[in-house]
């Protein structure tokens, strides 16, 4: 199959941008292909290239085409319309079934001819999320002046143009190491070229020989680079051929908290942070070059360092007058800071959360006075220099201030949970532990959670501009994490509706992890229960239970038994009077009747002492009763008597599962 190859080569792309724009272009051109069969479709990306390369048909199979029209009975305009879209005449059209339909001998279209005719106009609706106009007149739009395109059939250009720029054979090569045009005729000819060239084209490997690069660097020192996933994705769409190196930084600058001298680091310099053997902070810095110097990266290093110098400088600054001013003396000026216009300011954000913080850690046993503190002045740091410049470290610099300065609290309790109340953040994050960092972190997002809700600004399904979703996630988390016994409802101020979307959350957690969520809902079906701990060891009893053959079995009877009573009640129910005393008919509806109250009462007592093994197990043990009943019993049997007791037994029967859950709602 032919060999078609398409690079678009730019100035510098934004790496944030390089990894869509590929993917688009390979729509782009996927659409186009239609019918040449494309395989062996291949994307790269780089600093300032998009590229794909694929096998296709050499020709688009030519042969009858048929479309209907409006029906033979619409308005000439209709017809028209339909003959202009499609570029046909009146007599290329005849009527049949009540449409008029039009049939045309299609010719064979050679893939070369189809790409030159396609590709300019697809490739002009690239949708970068910022471009630039440039060009004569500056019409065209590009996310960064568009230099080069190289488009080949098997090494013969197809000649399109797009805005000011003609495809040719000629890519360029790194912009110090390989500058210049360069003459390629294939895919492999121009990743082997570029190559030469100091460019590796490819980003997964380029990807790899960074990360690779810089655990080798560190690794001469004994040091390990800090993981950052983003970073590295970041700076691999901003080299062409990685060159690691390490630098120094200033042991003045290494009694700062970490996390101001690593993310001015990031932030500013895109410098990975690196850990001793301990896994403590280094005084060192990894960076990733974008050419080989002569030199061996000596003046690179020694310029980064003093970059760096001054950005640790400034960050000095920052750190020393904030320290100047006790957090509780900044709460004045969180009232000039509005958090909503219906909900009020952080300065009156900042007094509930401190007020439900005590409240919750007084519930937990832990220090109420403590969290009051923590709470009242988990918001304050929003107006200090060091969050000004860096808003990433909200929460993490006020618990540093808290620590380092203690006015009326207690620094070593306070400070960790001012750290840490932001927390979960993500699905990998940690969560707080702690009774007054729990506290203060359930009190933040609970206050949103309410506040948000009482002024009608939920979440809808094409949004959630206030992060509600990921503020219940946190608390489910938090207290499931940390294995907490707290009522939720009381602290969601009793609105059932936010209970409805917390448990939501809860349901939408469960199915990511691969878990049965209409087992929860069958939890909470059987009765009202807050307690998410105990609602999930009931979930777990019963979702272990129903991956047992018992447990299947017990289900299969269940639906049978709540089917019979469904239509049977609708005739003359509901059948829930006493059971008959005495002899029965028939051995196996005697079994049943006994067991029932036995089995009932253990598992009422197992549920109340929150011993669900205990109780699902009891459950269990009346598959075999149950399903010898079936076997043997005719449960509408003609004398009224016995069909009366014999629904009084399912009846008993669905009544005593439905202890732990609401087996209707179980799936399968």
């Amino acid at each position: 199959m032919p060999k078609f190859f398409l690079e678009l080569f730019s100035e510098e792309i934004p790496a944030r941008m390089q990894k869509a724009a590929a993917q688009e272009l390979r729509n782009i051109c996927v659409n186009i292909f239609g019918e040449l069969a494309p395989s062996h479709i291949r994307g790269f990306y780089g600093p300032r290239r998009i590229v794909l390369a694929a096998s296709i048909a050499s020709e688009k199979r030519g042969g009858v085409v048929e479309a209907r029209g409006p029906r033979d009975s619409a308005p000439e305009a209709a017809l028209q319309g339909f003959l202009g879209k499609h570029g046909a005449k009146r007599e290329d059209v005849v009527a049949e079934g009540g449409y008029f339909v039009l049939r045309r001998m299609m010719p064979a279209v050679g893939a070369a001819q189809l790409l030159r005719e396609a590709l300019p106009g697809e490739l002009a609706k690239f949708s970068w999320p910022k471009s630039m106009r440039w060009g004569q007149g500056g019409a065209f739009t590009w996310v960064r002046p568009l230099r080069r395109i190289v488009c080949l059939l098997d090494g013969e250009v197809i000649p399109i143009t797009l805005g000011p720029v003609t495809a040719s054979n000629e890519t360029e090569g790194h912009r110090i190491h390989g500058p210049g045009p360069i003459a390629v005729s294939s895919f492999e000819v121009w990743e082997e070229k570029l190559r030469e060239h100091k460019v590796i084209v490819d980003q997964d490997e380029r990807r790899k020989a960074i990360a690779d690069g810089l655990a080798a660097k560190a690794a001469e020192l004994g040091l390990t680079v800090a993981p950052d996933e983003n970073l590295l994705d970041e700076v691999n769409g901003l080299v062409e051929w990685p060159v690691p190196l390490i630098g120094r930084i200033d042991a003045q600058f290494m009694d700062l908290p970490p996390e101001v001298r690593e993310l001015s680091m990031k932030v500013n310099q895109k410098y990975f942070a690196l850990r001793d053997a301990a896994g403590n902070p280094a005084p060192y810095f990894a960076f990733v070059a974008n050419l080989e110097a002569t030199d061996g990266g000596v003046a690179i290093v020694s310029g980064n360092e003093r970059v760096l110098r001054a950005r640790l400088a400034d960050a000095r600054h920052f750190w020393d007058l904030d320290l100047k001013t006790p957090l509780n003396e900044l709460l004045p000026k969180l009232e000039k800071i509005t958090f909503h216009a219906k909900i009020g300011t952080q300065r009156q954000r900042a007094e509930r959360i401190g007020a439900l913080a005590a409240r919750i850690a007084g519930e937990l046993g832990g220090d109420a006075e403590q969290a009051r503190w923590a709470g009242l002045l988990c918001k304050a740091d929003l107006v200090t220099d060091m969050v000004g410049e860096f808003p990433e470290l909200q929460g993490v610099m006020g618990g540093y201030y808290a620590e380092r300065a203690p006015k009326g609290w207690d620094g070593a309790i306070v400070g960790p949970a001012i750290k840490t109340h932001y927390q979960p953040k993500g699905p990998s994050d940690a969560v707080p532990t702690g009774t007054v960092a729990i506290a203060v972190a359930l009190a933040d997002k609970l206050d949103t959670l309410t506040r948000f809700f009482e002024i009608n600004e939920k979440p809808t399904g094409s949004g959630d501009p206030y992060a509600l979703r990921r503020c219940a996630l946190g608390v489910i988390r938090i207290i499931l994490e940390n294995g907490l016994r707290l009522p939720l409802k009381p602290l969601l101020g009793g609105d059932e509706s936010l209970f409805d979307f917390v448990i939501e959350r809860l349901r939408v957690k469960l199915r990511g992890e691969g878990k049965r969520f209409d087992v929860l809902d069958a939890v909470l079906a059987a009765g009202a229960d807050d307690d998410l701990v105990r609602v999930m060891k009931r979930v777990e009893a019963l979702g272990g239970l129903l991956d047992t053959e018992d447990g299947r079995n017990l289900h299969a009877a269940y639906k049978r038994a709540a089917n019979i009573l469904r239509i049977e009640d609708a005739k003359d129910g509901p059948h829930t009077a006493e059971l008959v005393l005495g002899a029965l008919p028939l051995p196996e509806e005697e079994q049943l009747r006994d067991a029932l109250p036995y089995i009932e009462a253990e598992t009422l007592s197992a549920f109340r002492q929150e011993n669900f093994g205990l109780a699902v197990a009891g459950l269990a043990s009346l598959r075999t009763t149950i399903d010898a009943f079936f076997d043997k019993v005719t449960v509408n049997d003609p004398a009224p008597e016995l069909r009366r007791n014999r629904l009084r037994l399912l009846a008993r029967f669905r009544d005593t599962v439905n202890i732990i859950a609401d087996f209707s709602r179980i799936e399968g």
